[in-house]
């Protein structure tokens, strides 16, 4: 029996079905991940990626933190892919659950998924610092310096930043659908970095699916490892 034979086998003999993903799943779609080879980690910069990212760094050098966000973490132009698709499918006839992300793109939603957890944020909100109203993406992606609210405060996106803590409301959306599901599938991040780590514990099914094309967990009876990118996987996966 082939990897997605035996994928296929699982989400057919499964009743509650979660998906966990990470950067992996956009890369296919044309954006970079973070921590490989050519990942947005290990570019070069006049600060590091990570300090760029810190609510530290977005409090005291504002303008330079919205110069490399509109160029490094927007989706410009991007759109969905099979992963995506093959996702919001599983959820429109009743084979998904839902759907959590680390990821800010919005591309699940784009692809109709409706019950997805987004741990990091969403670049498709934005809040004034000030007054608390709200801002499409394009608010911030086609000014130039710093957004600004009309009542003068500046406008932040909605994503979680070194230094803040995640959403409670995913959070514990997603601690709720992981303790009642059967099967895990868990693709384009590893199970062995946190939060993810953290956050996968709370599964308490039998079977966890790992697809991600640099998974080093071995394979067992209850772990089914594939090292395929994730749009191959799903698209052959009939619904």
């Amino acid at each position: 029996m082939t990897e997605i034979q035996m994928l296929q086998e699982w989400i057919d003999s499964s009743q509650n079905i979660v998906f966990f993903g990470g950067a992996g799943v956009s890369t296919e779609s044309g954006l970079p991940d973070f921590r490989s080879e050519n990942g947005l980690y290990r570019k070069k910069f006049a600060y590091s990626p990570e300090f760029m990212l810190s609510r530290t760094f977005f409090d005291s050098h504002t303008q330079e933190f919205y110069e490399f966000y509109r160029s490094q973490m927007l989706p410009h132009g991007i759109k969905p892919n099979a992963a995506h698709y093959k996702l919001a499918e599983m959820e429109q006839k009743g084979r998904l659950n839902a759907v959590i992300t680390q990821n800010i793109d919005g591309l699940h939603q784009a692809a109709g998924s409706k019950k997805v957890y987004e741990l990091h944020g969403s670049v498709h909100r934005n809040h004034c610092m000030r007054c608390g109203k709200f801002y499409p993406l394009e608010a911030v992606e086609k000014c130039s310096g710093v957004p600004r609210c009309s009542c003068g405060g500046i406008i932040k996106p909605d994503v979680v930043l070194y230094e803040e803590a995640l959403p409670e409301a995913a959070w514990n959306g997603s601690v709720a659908e992981l303790e009642r599901a059967d099967l895990l599938i868990v693709a384009g991040t590893s199970l062995t970095v946190y939060p993810a780590a953290y956050l996968a514990q709370n599964f308490k099914g039998a079977r966890t699916v790992l697809i991600d094309l640099s998974a080093s967990l071995p394979q067992n009876n209850n772990l089914l490892v594939i090292r395929e990118k994730v749009g191959a996987v799903l698209s052959g996966i009939k619904i």
